[in-house]
């Protein structure tokens, strides 16, 4: 059975040529010092091309031992929010440079949120995305839940997975720090998401496979804070439900397995984000489990 990453990101040749004619973030932008991202609700920050070259990827994915990459689109951007009309050549840039790489690397896929409809779903699968990725922001209320029903019920009728990301973060002072937003808007987000799912979401789609990027922001580990309250704290035993490991170290996530079990674990290292962290301080059973059998099951 193959070593399987549920979360990189990979930004191809022509989504980043798109991203560089843009005069609205999300863009690039080619500055004295180098390339800038610019993005409406964070912080201007440095980007490497280099980092998203697919022969360097692609030796680190050796060098890892990884045989499967599944590379989401990067919902902090916020493309999935534009107008349909701007997000949709964005969105195919990502899929078929993805799909143009081939084995190991396989793409999530993702929809303009304002033209979602479940005819999307069809298409993605049938170009060979894994799943279907969101941005969190689209499942934190009940209203948002059920604007975007249609396109769960086609997914799970395909038995494909739901895969959830933070998305775009809200407006931030320029002078914090970069690494204020996803301390901060990601985990409130993915904790909000991960509630609503367990109060609305799963009795709409009793079928559905979700995998939550960053353990969704450690929202299961609140378990008994949300029982004291009256909540649906039965939610973290939910079997169709996985957490990717991405941004986590062994502490968090050796919490996280003795919540909800190590077998709802799947390997995520969120690259060239962040430099991944090796599982080996779990013990090789757990390592197994999260890296090779977990991720067969869900994606």
């Amino acid at each position: 059975m193959p070593a399987t990453d549920v979360h990189q990101h990979l930004w191809p040749e022509p989504l980043l040529g798109l991203l560089a004619a843009r005069s609205d973030p999300p863009r690039l932008r080619r500055g004295a010092d180098g390339w800038r991202l610019e993005l409406t609700g964070e912080p201007e920050a440095a980007f490497d091309p280099g980092a998203h070259d697919p022969a360097a990827r692609l030796a680190l994915v050796l060098r890892d031992g990884l045989e499967r990459v599944v590379v989401a689109p990067s919902a902090p951007l916020g493309i999935e929010s534009l107008p349909a009309g701007e997000a949709q050549p964005l969105l195919d840039a990502f899929l078929t440079g993805v799909r143009e790489l081939g084995g190991p690397f396989v793409p999530w896929g993702s929809l303009a949120l304002a033209a979602a409809e479940p005819g999307a779903v069809d298409a993605l699968l049938g170009l060979g995305a894994a799943g279907l990725c969101l941005p969190a922001s689209a499942l934190t209320a009940p209203d948002r839940l059920e604007r975007i029903g249609p396109v769960l019920q086609r997914l799970a009728a395909w038995d494909a997975p739901l895969f959830v990301h933070p998305g775009p973060a809200p407006a931030t002072a320029a002078e914090l720090p970069s690494w204020w937003p996803p301390m901060t808007a990601y985990v409130s987000e993915m904790q909000a998401a991960w509630l609503a799912w367990a109060a609305w979401g799963r009795a709409a789609h009793p079928r559905l496979k979700v995998v939550w990027a960053m353990l969704a922001g450690g929202a299961p580990l609140h378990a008994e804070r949300l029982a004291a309250r009256g909540g649906p704290a039965e939610a973290v035993h939910d079997p169709l439900t996985g957490f990717d490991t991405s941004s986590y170290g062994p502490k968090a996530i050796d919490a996280m397995l003795r919540v909800v079990g190590v077998d709802r674990l799947l390997y995520g290292s969120d690259r060239p984000v962040i430099e991944p962290v090796a599982l080996a301080a779990l013990g090789a059973a757990a390592e197994h489990a999260i890296a090779v059998t977990n991720p067969e099951r869900f994606v």
